[in-house]
Protein backbone atom coordinates (compact mmCIF):
# COMPACT_ATOMS: atom_id res chain seq x y z
CA UNK A 1 0.00 0.00 0.00
CA UNK A 2 1.33 3.44 -0.92
CA UNK A 3 0.89 6.07 1.77
CA UNK A 4 1.67 9.72 1.08
CA UNK A 5 4.17 11.26 3.47
CA UNK A 6 5.75 14.65 2.99
CA UNK A 7 8.60 15.07 5.43
CA UNK A 8 10.71 18.13 6.05
CA UNK A 9 13.95 17.36 7.86
CA UNK A 10 15.37 20.45 9.55
CA UNK A 11 18.81 20.99 11.01
CA UNK A 12 22.19 19.36 10.62
CA UNK A 13 23.77 18.83 7.20
CA UNK A 14 27.26 17.32 6.98
CA UNK A 15 29.46 15.95 4.23
CA UNK A 16 31.25 12.86 5.52
CA UNK A 17 34.55 11.56 4.18
CA UNK A 18 34.98 7.88 5.08
CA UNK A 19 38.33 6.07 5.09
CA UNK A 20 38.33 2.27 5.41
CA UNK A 21 40.03 0.52 7.18
CA UNK A 22 42.04 2.56 9.65
CA UNK A 23 43.71 0.96 12.66
CA UNK A 24 46.09 3.84 13.44
CA UNK A 25 46.99 7.29 12.13
CA UNK A 26 50.48 7.18 10.52
CA UNK A 27 53.12 9.11 12.44
CA UNK A 28 54.84 12.21 11.06
CA UNK A 29 54.72 12.27 7.25
CA UNK A 30 53.88 8.58 7.04
CA UNK A 31 51.24 7.12 4.74
CA UNK A 32 48.97 4.09 4.79
CA UNK A 33 47.18 2.35 1.96
CA UNK A 34 43.45 1.82 2.51
CA UNK A 35 40.73 -0.05 0.67
CA UNK A 36 38.22 2.73 0.17
CA UNK A 37 37.61 6.45 0.52
CA UNK A 38 34.16 7.83 -0.24
CA UNK A 39 31.86 10.75 0.47
CA UNK A 40 28.31 10.62 1.79
CA UNK A 41 25.60 13.12 2.81
CA UNK A 42 25.17 12.91 6.56
CA UNK A 43 23.83 14.61 9.67
CA UNK A 44 20.64 14.25 11.63
CA UNK A 45 18.67 16.12 8.97
CA UNK A 46 20.49 15.26 5.75
CA UNK A 47 21.28 11.64 6.59
CA UNK A 48 17.75 10.93 7.75
CA UNK A 49 16.35 12.51 4.58
CA UNK A 50 18.27 10.09 2.36
CA UNK A 51 16.85 6.94 3.94
CA UNK A 52 13.35 8.43 4.12
CA UNK A 53 13.51 9.04 0.38
CA UNK A 54 14.66 5.46 -0.25
CA UNK A 55 11.69 4.18 1.75
CA UNK A 56 9.21 6.10 -0.38
CA UNK A 57 8.57 9.37 1.46
CA UNK A 58 8.51 12.71 -0.30
CA UNK A 59 11.35 14.54 1.41
CA UNK A 60 12.46 18.15 1.62
CA UNK A 61 15.38 19.19 3.77
CA UNK A 62 16.10 22.55 5.40
CA UNK A 63 19.28 23.82 6.99
CA UNK A 64 22.44 25.72 6.15
CA UNK A 65 25.55 24.91 4.15
CA UNK A 66 28.40 27.09 3.02
CA UNK A 67 28.69 28.74 -0.38
CA UNK A 68 31.60 26.44 -1.13
CA UNK A 69 32.43 23.33 -3.20
CA UNK A 70 31.71 21.06 -0.22
CA UNK A 71 28.19 22.49 -0.07
CA UNK A 72 27.78 22.03 -3.83
CA UNK A 73 28.76 18.38 -3.51
CA UNK A 74 26.54 17.76 -0.49
CA UNK A 75 23.46 19.30 -2.11
CA UNK A 76 24.14 17.45 -5.36
CA UNK A 77 24.36 14.12 -3.57
CA UNK A 78 21.13 14.77 -1.69
CA UNK A 79 19.37 15.68 -4.92
CA UNK A 80 20.70 12.47 -6.45
CA UNK A 81 18.85 10.53 -3.78
CA UNK A 82 15.60 12.35 -4.58
CA UNK A 83 15.71 14.85 -1.71
CA UNK A 84 14.42 18.38 -2.42
CA UNK A 85 17.15 20.77 -1.24
CA UNK A 86 15.47 24.03 -2.22
CA UNK A 87 14.91 24.95 1.45
CA UNK A 88 18.63 24.80 2.30
CA UNK A 89 20.23 28.25 2.72
CA UNK A 90 23.80 29.05 1.67
CA UNK A 91 26.17 30.98 3.94
CA UNK A 92 29.05 33.00 2.50
CA UNK A 93 30.83 33.54 5.79
CA UNK A 94 31.29 29.93 6.93
CA UNK A 95 32.16 26.59 5.39
CA UNK A 96 29.85 23.62 4.97
CA UNK A 97 30.00 21.24 7.91
CA UNK A 98 32.20 18.23 7.22
CA UNK A 99 33.68 15.20 8.95
CA UNK A 100 36.57 12.86 8.24
CA UNK A 101 35.80 9.40 9.62
CA UNK A 102 38.55 6.77 9.92
CA UNK A 103 36.59 3.52 10.03
CA UNK A 104 38.10 0.78 12.18
CA UNK A 105 37.87 -2.87 11.09
CA UNK A 106 35.04 -3.48 13.59
CA UNK A 107 32.92 -0.69 12.06
CA UNK A 108 33.45 1.84 14.85
CA UNK A 109 35.00 5.20 14.10
CA UNK A 110 36.39 8.34 15.67
CA UNK A 111 35.69 11.63 13.93
CA UNK A 112 37.37 14.85 12.87
CA UNK A 113 34.55 17.36 12.57
CA UNK A 114 33.89 20.97 11.53
CA UNK A 115 30.44 22.19 12.70
CA UNK A 116 30.50 24.94 10.07
CA UNK A 117 27.26 26.36 8.74
CA UNK A 118 25.10 24.20 11.03
CA UNK A 119 25.83 26.68 13.82
CA UNK A 120 24.51 29.52 11.65
CA UNK A 121 20.97 28.15 11.26
CA UNK A 122 18.17 29.20 13.60
CA UNK A 123 14.44 29.61 14.00
CA UNK A 124 14.36 32.73 11.82
CA UNK A 125 15.69 30.68 8.89
CA UNK A 126 13.01 28.00 9.09
CA UNK A 127 10.55 27.73 6.14
CA UNK A 128 7.32 28.12 8.10
CA UNK A 129 4.99 28.20 5.10
CA UNK A 130 6.43 24.92 3.87
CA UNK A 131 6.36 23.38 7.35
CA UNK A 132 2.61 24.00 7.39
CA UNK A 133 2.27 21.75 4.32
CA UNK A 134 4.26 18.81 5.70
CA UNK A 135 2.79 15.68 7.23
CA UNK A 136 5.93 15.22 9.32
CA UNK A 137 8.71 17.51 10.56
CA UNK A 138 11.92 15.99 11.91
CA UNK A 139 14.36 18.30 13.70
CA UNK A 140 17.91 17.01 13.73
CA UNK A 141 20.11 18.44 16.47
CA UNK A 142 17.82 20.86 18.35
CA UNK A 143 20.62 21.45 20.86
CA UNK A 144 22.56 23.43 18.23
CA UNK A 145 19.91 26.16 18.14
CA UNK A 146 18.60 25.75 21.69
CA UNK A 147 15.24 24.70 23.03
CA UNK A 148 13.45 28.03 22.62
CA UNK A 149 14.35 28.29 18.93
CA UNK A 150 13.59 24.62 18.36
CA UNK A 151 10.24 25.07 20.10
CA UNK A 152 9.26 27.81 17.62
CA UNK A 153 9.83 25.43 14.70
CA UNK A 154 8.18 22.43 16.31
CA UNK A 155 5.20 24.41 17.64
CA UNK A 156 4.51 25.81 14.18
CA UNK A 157 4.67 22.33 12.66
CA UNK A 158 2.50 20.83 15.38
CA UNK A 159 -0.13 23.56 15.10
CA UNK A 160 -0.37 22.85 11.36
CA UNK A 161 -1.06 19.19 12.06
CA UNK A 162 2.35 17.65 11.41
CA UNK A 163 3.79 14.77 13.40
CA UNK A 164 6.97 16.03 15.05
CA UNK A 165 10.19 14.29 16.00
CA UNK A 166 13.78 15.06 16.88
CA UNK A 167 17.14 13.36 17.20
CA UNK A 168 20.16 14.58 19.15
CA UNK A 169 23.83 15.02 18.30
CA UNK A 170 25.38 15.96 21.64
CA UNK A 171 26.59 13.19 23.98
CA UNK A 172 24.21 14.60 26.58
CA UNK A 173 24.37 15.94 30.10
CA UNK A 174 21.83 17.58 32.41
CA UNK A 175 22.81 21.00 31.09
CA UNK A 176 21.86 19.93 27.57
CA UNK A 177 18.51 18.69 28.88
CA UNK A 178 17.74 22.08 30.37
CA UNK A 179 18.93 23.76 27.17
CA UNK A 180 16.48 21.80 24.97
CA UNK A 181 13.67 21.51 27.53
CA UNK A 182 11.40 24.18 25.97
CA UNK A 183 11.14 22.08 22.80
CA UNK A 184 10.20 18.79 24.44
CA UNK A 185 6.44 19.43 24.87
CA UNK A 186 6.16 19.90 21.10
CA UNK A 187 7.65 16.49 20.24
CA UNK A 188 5.57 13.45 19.40
CA UNK A 189 8.75 11.36 19.24
CA UNK A 190 12.25 11.83 20.61
CA UNK A 191 14.83 9.46 19.07
CA UNK A 192 18.01 9.51 21.19
CA UNK A 193 20.57 6.78 21.79
CA UNK A 194 20.99 4.99 25.10
CA UNK A 195 24.08 6.92 26.20
CA UNK A 196 22.31 10.21 25.57
CA UNK A 197 19.27 9.21 27.63
CA UNK A 198 21.37 8.13 30.59
CA UNK A 199 23.57 11.23 30.49
CA UNK A 200 20.70 13.66 30.01
CA UNK A 201 18.72 12.27 32.92
CA UNK A 202 21.55 11.09 35.17
CA UNK A 203 20.08 7.62 35.57
CA UNK A 204 21.44 4.13 34.93
CA UNK A 205 17.98 2.81 34.04
CA UNK A 206 17.21 3.42 30.39
CA UNK A 207 13.48 3.05 30.94
CA UNK A 208 13.50 5.45 33.90
CA UNK A 209 15.52 7.95 31.88
CA UNK A 210 13.07 7.77 28.99
CA UNK A 211 10.16 8.27 31.38
CA UNK A 212 11.89 11.34 32.79
CA UNK A 213 11.89 12.76 29.27
CA UNK A 214 8.21 11.89 28.85
CA UNK A 215 7.56 13.75 32.10
CA UNK A 216 9.10 16.78 30.37
CA UNK A 217 6.41 16.61 27.69
CA UNK A 218 7.67 14.21 25.00
CA UNK A 219 4.98 11.92 23.60
CA UNK A 220 7.13 8.80 23.18
CA UNK A 221 10.85 8.13 23.50
CA UNK A 222 12.35 5.61 21.08
CA UNK A 223 15.90 4.78 22.12
CA UNK A 224 18.50 3.16 19.86
CA UNK A 225 20.79 0.68 21.62
CA UNK A 226 23.30 -0.33 18.93
CA UNK A 227 23.48 -4.17 18.73
CA UNK A 228 20.66 -4.46 21.29
CA UNK A 229 18.15 -2.82 18.96
CA UNK A 230 15.66 -0.25 20.21
CA UNK A 231 13.56 0.43 23.28
CA UNK A 232 10.17 2.13 22.85
CA UNK A 233 8.95 3.91 25.95
CA UNK A 234 5.51 5.51 26.21
CA UNK A 235 3.54 6.71 29.20
CA UNK A 236 2.05 3.21 29.49
CA UNK A 237 4.62 0.66 28.37
CA UNK A 238 8.19 -0.18 27.39
CA UNK A 239 8.82 -2.47 24.41
CA UNK A 240 12.21 -3.86 23.34
CA UNK A 241 12.77 -4.45 19.62
CA UNK A 242 15.85 -6.50 18.65
CA UNK A 243 18.51 -5.54 16.13
CA UNK A 244 19.24 -7.69 13.09
CA UNK A 245 22.28 -9.95 12.87
CA UNK A 246 24.48 -8.53 10.11
CA UNK A 247 28.18 -8.13 9.38
CA UNK A 248 28.87 -4.50 10.29
CA UNK A 249 31.17 -2.49 8.03
CA UNK A 250 30.48 1.06 9.23
CA UNK A 251 28.13 2.33 11.96
CA UNK A 252 28.03 5.87 10.55
CA UNK A 253 24.48 7.01 9.97
CA UNK A 254 22.80 3.99 11.54
CA UNK A 255 20.95 6.19 14.02
CA UNK A 256 19.72 8.42 11.20
CA UNK A 257 18.64 5.36 9.20
CA UNK A 258 16.75 4.04 12.22
CA UNK A 259 14.97 7.38 12.63
CA UNK A 260 13.99 7.33 8.96
CA UNK A 261 12.69 3.79 9.06
CA UNK A 262 10.76 4.36 12.27
CA UNK A 263 9.17 7.57 11.00
CA UNK A 264 8.28 5.94 7.69
CA UNK A 265 6.63 3.12 9.59
CA UNK A 266 4.59 5.58 11.62
CA UNK A 267 3.40 7.28 8.42
CA UNK A 268 2.39 3.90 7.02
CA UNK A 269 0.13 3.38 10.04
CA UNK A 270 2.24 0.63 11.59
CA UNK A 271 2.30 0.00 15.31
CA UNK A 272 5.19 1.43 17.31
CA UNK A 273 6.98 -1.96 17.49
CA UNK A 274 6.49 -2.56 13.76
CA UNK A 275 7.79 0.91 12.97
CA UNK A 276 10.84 0.20 15.12
CA UNK A 277 11.41 -3.06 13.23
CA UNK A 278 11.53 -1.05 9.99
CA UNK A 279 13.94 1.34 11.69
CA UNK A 280 16.20 -1.52 12.77
CA UNK A 281 16.06 -2.98 9.26
CA UNK A 282 17.07 0.33 7.67
CA UNK A 283 19.94 0.69 10.15
CA UNK A 284 21.14 -2.85 9.47
CA UNK A 285 21.08 -2.30 5.71
CA UNK A 286 23.13 0.89 6.06
CA UNK A 287 25.60 -0.73 8.48
CA UNK A 288 26.69 -3.29 5.89
CA UNK A 289 28.53 -0.73 3.76
CA UNK A 290 30.39 2.53 3.90
CA UNK A 291 28.51 5.75 4.59
CA UNK A 292 25.09 7.00 5.63
CA UNK A 293 23.72 6.47 2.11
CA UNK A 294 24.90 2.87 1.68
CA UNK A 295 22.47 0.46 0.03
CA UNK A 296 20.08 0.57 -2.90
CA UNK A 297 17.07 -0.63 -0.93
CA UNK A 298 13.45 0.54 -0.96
CA UNK A 299 10.52 -0.12 1.37
CA UNK A 300 9.74 -3.53 -0.12
CA UNK A 301 13.38 -4.60 0.15
CA UNK A 302 13.62 -3.38 3.75
CA UNK A 303 10.47 -5.28 4.71
CA UNK A 304 11.75 -8.43 2.95
CA UNK A 305 15.07 -8.10 4.77
CA UNK A 306 13.28 -7.79 8.11
CA UNK A 307 11.19 -10.88 7.40
CA UNK A 308 14.16 -13.02 6.36
CA UNK A 309 17.01 -11.91 8.65
CA UNK A 310 17.65 -13.33 12.13
CA UNK A 311 17.69 -10.93 15.05
CA UNK A 312 20.11 -10.63 17.94
CA UNK A 313 19.10 -11.35 21.50
CA UNK A 314 17.88 -8.34 23.46
CA UNK A 315 18.85 -7.51 27.02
Amino acid sequence: MSVSQTVITVGVHVLDVHVLPVEAIPEGQGAALVEQIRFSPAGTAAGTSVTLAKLGATVRTAGAVGADPIGDLLLGMLAGHGVDTSLVVRRDEVQTSASVLPIRPDGSRPAFHVPGANLAYGADDAPYAELAQATHVHLGGPELMGGENAAKILAAARSAGAVTSADLLAPGDPGILEWIAPALPYLDFLLPNDDQVRALTETDSLEDGARALIARGVGSVVVTREARGALIVTADEAIAVPAFAVAVVDTTGCGDAFSAGFLRGIALGRTLPAAAVLGCAAAALVAQGLGTDHGQFDLAAADAFAAATPTLATA
